[in-house]
């Protein structure tokens, strides 16, 4: 019985792993543990999702959050390695570009545990980006490198992977899996009263949140396209709304409180345009037909701006502005095979009972 340790701590990664335990659950000859870090720790960033998503409960809860990076990723590592010593994992299982997935991944390297990677190869050549640093790391001390994409599977070939003792695989998105899974529940935001039409807006990267210019002109084009165009809907991450108070700024849109994954599938379902600076919910609204506007200056999906489904617009308010009045309400072309079709977790759990 093979015996993998998943590390998460952050919602992307409690989404990718609901799928992916799910095919663990159902294949033979393999156990998960699971490991909560608390990077994300309130209700409604952390536990919702294990009630929603039927994840197991962590059988190893941290209490890892807050601080700066390196105090973080840390305090993260010394924590995992422990796990790692206690529970004797044949192999780790990390997700995605937090600190979270760079510690656990590190952690297990130190003492020559493998690491399998899902969503291995994405790069957004920003190493200002923490993501940037934490996923670069991450793949250089894998042992399986699960890509979501073609580009992704490019990334690493031209970074000398071809030539190291490596498995790269092209296995599709995880979170195309649980988007196909999981619509079909999803619920309005409770206490939104929503409009009948609106734009989606989520705003949360350090990149804008902690530059006050970059940050300045967001809320700006956000306030003017809630006036001008449409209802803005936001759902605000605490740590965002501190820093846009902290800055004197006031965001004049339909403010709701963070919502748990049901309601963010509804939200994009409903919606008629994203704006947004989050990595998954780039590809969400593609899975959901809707355009999306990218406040970022790179982007890990490349692929989605060739397809015309995606336009990076940085944090320039007038390239903000326009983008989104000439996306509003248009719709995206649905096209599965981009991402796997849905069947991303299998192939993977395939692969890792494969090269045990």
């Amino acid at each position: 019985m093979q015996r993998i340790l998943t590390i998460i701590g952050a919602r992307p990664q409690f989404i990718k792993a609901s799928v992916v335990s799910r095919a663990i659950q159902q294949a033979d000859g393999i156990e998960e543990i699971l490991l909560h870090t608390g990077q994300h720790f309130d209700t409604n960033m952390s536990e919702v999702f294990f009630d929603q998503l039927g994840i197991p409960r962590p059988d190893i809860q941290l209490d890892i959050h807050g601080g700066s990076h390196g105090e973080m990723t840390g305090l993260m590592l010394a924590e995992i390695e422990q796990s790692i010593l206690t529970h004797k994992p044949d192999r780790v299982l990390v997700y995605g570009d937090t600190n979270s997935t760079l510690a656990g991944a590190l952690a297990a390297a130190k003492l020559h545990v493998p690491v399998a990677h899902v969503e291995a190869g994405l790069r957004s050549f920003n190493m200002r980006m923490p993501e940037e640093v934490n996923r670069i790391l991450t793949d250089q001390v894998s042992d399986l490198l699960f890509c979501p994409t073609e580009t992704a599977v490019k990334n690493l070939e031209a970074e000398g992977f071809a030539q190291k003792p490596v498995k790269v695989m092209q296995v599709g998105d995880v979170m195309q899996d649980a988007a196909l899974l999981f619509a079909k529940r999803s619920v309005p935001p409770v206490g939104g009263n929503l409009p009948d039409r609106f734009i989606l807006a989520t705003l949360h990267r350090a990149e804008n949140t902690d530059d006050a210019e970059r940050l300045t002109n967001i809320v700006q084009a956000l306030n003017q396209i809630h006036q001008e165009k449409a209802p803005v809907v936001l759902p605000l991450h605490p740590r965002t709304r501190k820093l846009i108070a902290q800055q004197g700024l006031s965001l004049n849109v339909h403010l709701i409180d963070p919502v748990g994954y049901f309601e963010m599938l509804w939200l994009l379902d409903h919606c008629d345009l994203v704006l947004t600076d989050s990595g998954g919910v780039q590809k969400e609204a593609f899975f959901f037909g809707k355009p999306c506007v990218t406040m970022r200056d790179q982007t890990e999906w490349v692929e989605l701006v060739e397809a015309g489904a995606n336009q990076l617009v940085g944090a320039c308010k007038n390239k903000i502005l326009d983008s989104a009045k000439h996306h509003y309400g248009r719709i995206v072309e649905d096209a599965h095979a981009l991402y796997g079709g849905g069947a991303a977790s299998s192939r993977i759990v395939k692969k890792i009972i494969e090269f045990s």
